[in-house]
């Protein structure tokens, strides 16, 4: 049986819920997946997928102290180019302990191998940075760093704009690159309304805990019925900040997806793959960036002013007028964005390897 690891990057729980598809399918192939991340997304791929083998990967450790994404960075960068030499050094025990075929990493640089073959999996081509001076340096790492692997799956559709815009168009920046179409966890279907607005939480603090403290800070205050889903899978929790309003630790796939399903409205970042899962679920939403990080502002700007969402900036929350606003845009409307198209890419690899 031919064995897969699959190791997303712990940086909120975009990376790892994007890859529960790509997980769920390889098992529909009938190969072997071994599991490895850190923190939060390696609890959550151990809730998701309780029955197959995980192992911990050296941590990055990111934090967003502020808005300003190059001392954020720049302060942690030595930390980072450590945990990516770790977890190359781990990668390549594990591929030759446990006779590893294909790896399929989603933005941890250091899981590849000479003797397995290496998918890279992101749709950040061209990182966008805050001055032209830092962009070319920053663009030519990446490039470097994309070039250890065999392949690169960009998870949107190779028609410009896609879904991540120029994210993920432009200047190809490795040989092999194939647009596998979105990815999202998330479906569509029918569900009696219970909330008003869900609000999901993700991404590195401690930018995650003062947005919601924030919007709890408002939502008690409304006359909406609100389920606060933290991000938070180290423990399981539920209970009530109000009659209105309800909070959950964190809800595995299937969970979310039905408390998704029954909410009007959602709230959440504007990471690449909550839009991905808006796509999936043809909801409305208001989206905010997390402060200092360029490509999700950069979404969310680009979405708004399609009309498909509401944007606001974390430091001048209206909640109240955001969910009003909402009235003006049309959400990714269901179809707009093909679900599977993945399938076909994900076969073809895995006959090969």
């Amino acid at each position: 049986m031919k064995r897969i690891l699959v190791a997303p990057l712990n940086w909120g729980l975009g990376h790892v819920s994007r890859c529960i598809p790509l997980i769920q399918e390889l098992e529909h192939l009938g190969v072997e997946v071994l599991l490895a991340s850190d923190g939060v997304a390696l609890h959550l791929l151990r809730a998701e997928f309780p029955h197959l083998r995980s192992f911990e990967l050296p941590s990055y450790r990111i934090r967003y102290q502020s808005a300003n994404m190059v001392w954020n960075i720049g302060r942690q960068l030595p930390r980072i180019l450590w945990a990516v030499r770790q977890e190359h050094l781990e990668t390549s025990r594990l591929v030759e302990q446990e006779e590893i075929r294909g790896i399929l990493s989603d933005n941890r640089y250091g899981c590849y191998s000479s003797t397995a073959n290496s998918v890279m999996l992101s749709h950040q081509l061209h990182l966008r940075m805050p001055g032209q001076w830092l962009a070319w340096p920053a663009n030519r790492a990446l490039s470097i760093a994309l070039s250890r692997f065999d392949t690169l799956w960009v998870p949107d559709v190779d028609q410009e704009p896609g879904l991540a815009g120029a994210l993920s168009h432009g200047a190809p920046v490795h040989p092999d690159t194939r647009y596998i179409g979105i990815l999202t966890r998330m479906e569509h279907y029918e569900r009696e309304i219970e909330y008003d607005v869900a609000v999901v939480l993700s991404g590195p603090e401690p930018q995650r805990s003062i947005l919601e403290q924030r919007l709890l800070d408002q939502a008690i205050t409304m006359p909406h019925k609100f389920i606060f889903v933290q991000g938070q899978t180290q423990t399981k929790k539920h209970y009530y900040v109000a009659d209105d309003v309800e909070v959950v630790s964190y809800l595995t796939s299937r969970d979310l997806n039905d408390v998704l399903m029954a909410s009007k409205v959602v709230v959440c970042r504007s990471g690449y793959s909550s839009v991905m899962d808006l796509a999936g679920l043809n909801k409305k939403a208001v989206l905010i960036p997390t402060p200092g990080q360029t490509e999700q502002e950069y979404l969310a700007k680009m979405l708004a002013e399609q009309a498909l969402f509401v944007t606001q900036h974390q430091n001048a929350l209206d909640l109240d007028a955001g969910i009003r606003q909402l009235t003006h845009t049309t959400g990714l409307r269901e179809g707009a964005f093909s679900v599977d198209a993945f399938r076909p890419h994900l076969r073809e690899w895995v006959a090969g390897l």
